[in-house]
């Protein structure tokens, strides 16, 4: 018998629990020639905000010691030209589609972009990217994701505007992550995504400059991972619902980390840029260590690490 590897995130269904993070895929387009797309568990876009952003200046990547930085800074065509050029060609994916939102002037523009997208075909779920080290917000001071009541009261907005499952994405940037998801599951969120980027800087030593343009950047890969996953596993232990764990994840190896932390499924971020096929290599991964281990449900591992 095969092994279900089938999980559910609020009113998500997934067939398995390998998705994509959003601003590591594009739309989905840009991966369709290296990959079969209807084979992932999601797709989450690429961040989208109400009006069209160009981004942050140049450099935006550099690489790191098992990682990289970016400060992209949310570039995006907005909500329009989303609706109108990139939602078609995310739909012909055959997979759940996750659309990941964001504000930046305003929280209510988090409800403004639920309400477009609410009722069109397509949309699986929204993500709440409350956690952009890359972005300045001018109604809150630092990120939303850093202080409890900013983050209960976005999410509450949000899930009075929504029917969708909706996952709130978190910030590593803290000193109790804990607190900013009980705030996160207390407002009505379905999910959680953890973690975002590790706030970091590189410097050119012959130059005397940031190697990154805004300076500093949001720090992915294998590097942020030990601290992804004790995240995910402090969090674990105090809330409900569901996490999607997320932070240098390259292989089955270490997506399996996640799963036995605590996670229900996993996102695939800065390995797209290395490997394309990664999600669906560890798609089958998890479904040969499930066989090797005699388990017939992927729900066995979750959270089973003997800690």
């Amino acid at each position: 018998m095969q092994p279900k590897l089938c999980v559910n995130i609020g009113k998500l269904k997934l067939k398995n629990p390998v998705m994509v993070a959003s601003g590591t895929f594009g739309y989905g387009e840009e991966f369709k020639d290296f990959l079969s797309l209807k084979k992932l568990g999601a797709i989450v876009s690429k961040t989208i905000t109400l009006k069209p952003r160009s981004g942050n200046i140049p450099p935006r990547t550099c690489e790191t010691p098992s990682g990289m930085l970016n400060s992209i800074g949310l570039e995006n065509p907005g909500i329009e030209k989303f609706i109108k050029d990139k939602l078609p060609v995310l739909k012909k994916a055959g997979v759940p589609v996750i659309v990941s939102i964001a504000s930046e002037n305003d929280p209510n523009e988090f409800v403004e972009l639920i309400e477009r997208l609410e009722k069109l075909s397509g949309v699986s779920a929204f993500e709440l990217n409350i956690s952009c080290p890359n972005v300045k917000h001018s109604h809150v001071k630092g990120l939303i994701a850093q202080d409890s009541a900013a983050t209960f009261e976005i999410v509450q907005m949000a899930r009075r505007a929504t029917s969708k499952t909706l996952i709130t994405k978190l910030s590593p940037n803290v000193t109790d992550i804990v607190a900013i998801a009980c705030a996160a599951e207390e407002a009505g969120s379905d999910g959680l995504a953890l973690v975002n980027t590790l706030t970091g800087m590189c410097i050119d030593v012959e130059k005397r400059i940031p190697k990154l343009g805004m300076a500093v950047g949001g720090l992915s890969g294998p590097a942020l991972r030990p601290v992804a996953v004790r995240m995910v596993w402090e969090t674990h232990k105090r809330i409900a619902i569901p996490i999607i764990g997320m932070g240098g994840i390259i292989d089955t190896q270490s997506a399996l980390e996640f799963i036995l932390a605590g996670a229900c499924a996993v996102s695939v971020g800065t390995a797209n840029f290395i490997n394309p096929m990664a999600s669906l290599e560890i798609v089958n991964g998890i479904k040969q260590y499930l066989e090797k281990h005699r388990l017939s449900n992927i729900n066995a591992l979750i959270g089973s690490v003997r800690a």
